[in-house]
C-alpha cells in the first residue's frame, strides 16, 4: 500500500513539472518575409543612336518674277508631295525625376524626298517641269516624357533646318535650264514611344513634324548663273522613323 501511495505521489510531481518546463522552453520567433525587390529603368544619362525610315514635303510654288517681269499677286505655279527615304542619328542627355523624364536631343539625317510638278507658268513659250528636292535636315530638340518602367513615352519641339534644292526642267527634253538652292531654319514638333530591351539599349518609333514656312528663292540660269525667275515656295515635312539608342551614365536601380 506504501509503494502505491509512492507511486501515485511521483506521478502528481510529474504533471506538476511538465507544464513548468514546457514554459521554460524560449518563445517561437516569427520572421517577416523578404521584401520583393522590383527592377527600375532608369533613362539619366548620355545617348547616341541611329534612325532611318521614310519622309514627306509638301510645297506649292507661287512665282512673283518672270524674266524680270513683277507678278502681283503672285501666279501659283503648283504644288508637289516630294517623297522618299531618310537615315541618320542622334545624340542626347536625359534626366529622370521620379516618372517624369527630361532631356535635350540633336539630330542630322540624310535625306531623299524628291517631286515634281508640271508647271502652270511657261517660260519662252515653253512647258516647264519644276522640281525639287529635300536633301538633309537637322534637329535641336527639348523632351519631356513619361515612364512607365522600360517604357517611354515623350514629345518633343525645337529648331529645324532643311537643304533644299529646286530645279526647273523643260518639260520636252527633261534638260535642267535654272535652279535654286537653299538652307532653310523653322520649327519642329513631335512625339515617340521608346522601350528598354537592355540595361542600356533601346529602339523607338517617332513621328516629326516640320514647320518651314514660306521663303522667296531666286532661280538661275543653267548655265550662265543669270536670274530668270523668283518664287515664295513654302514648305512642311513630315518624318516617320525607327530608332535605336545606346544610354550610358543611369543604371538599372532598384525599388522596394
Amino acid at each position: 500500500m506504501k509503494k502505491i501511495l509512492l507511486g501515485m505521489v511521483g506521478l502528481v510531481a510529474l504533471g506538476a513539472a511538465a507544464p513548468a518546463s514546457a514554459a521554460d522552453l524560449p518563445a517561437k520567433v516569427y520572421t517577416k518575409a523578404p521584401a520583393v525587390v522590383a527592377a527600375v529603368y532608369d533613362w539619366s544619362g548620355f545617348y547616341i543612336g541611329a534612325n532611318g525610315g521614310g519622309g514627306w514635303s509638301h510645297k506649292c510654288w507661287d512665282a512673283n518674277n518672270v524674266l524680270g517681269v513683277v507678278i502681283a499677286p503672285a501666279f501659283r505655279e503648283g504644288c508637289a508631295n516630294a517623297n522618299g527615304g531618310v537615315a541618320g542619328g542622334q545624340i542626347g542627355y536625359r534626366w529622370q525625376s521620379a516618372n517624369w523624364v527630361f532631356g535635350i536631343e540633336g539630330q542630322g539625317d540624310w535625306a531623299g524626298l524628291s517631286g515634281s510638278f508640271l508647271s502652270s507658268t511657261a517660260l519662252l513659250g515653253t512647258l516647264v517641269t519644276d522640281r525639287s528636292k529635300v536633301q538633309g535636315f537637322g534637329l535641336l530638340t527639348g523632351q519631356v516624357g513619361y515612364a512607365w518602367n522600360n517604357v517611354l513615352w515623350y514629345v518633343k519641339g525645337g529648331a529645324a533646318v532643311t537643304g533644299d534644292k529646286y530645279e526647273g526642267l523643260v518639260t520636252a527634253t527633261g534638260l535642267v535650264f535654272d535652279r535654286a538652292t537653299e538652307t532653310r531654319w523653322g520649327g519642329t514638333i513631335g512625339t515617340g514611344i521608346e522601350v528598354g530591351f537592355a540595361p542600356n539599349w533601346t529602339v523607338a518609333f517617332e513621328y516629326d513634324h516640320l514647320f518651314m514656312g514660306n521663303h522667296t528663292l531666286t532661280f538661275v540660269t543653267v548655265p550662265g548663273g543669270i536670274a530668270d525667275r523668283t518664287d515664295n515656295v513654302k514648305q512642311d515635312v513630315d518624318l516617320a522613323t525607327i530608332r535605336v539608342n545606346y544610354r550610358w551614365g543611369g543604371p538599372v536601380v532598384a525599388k522596394y
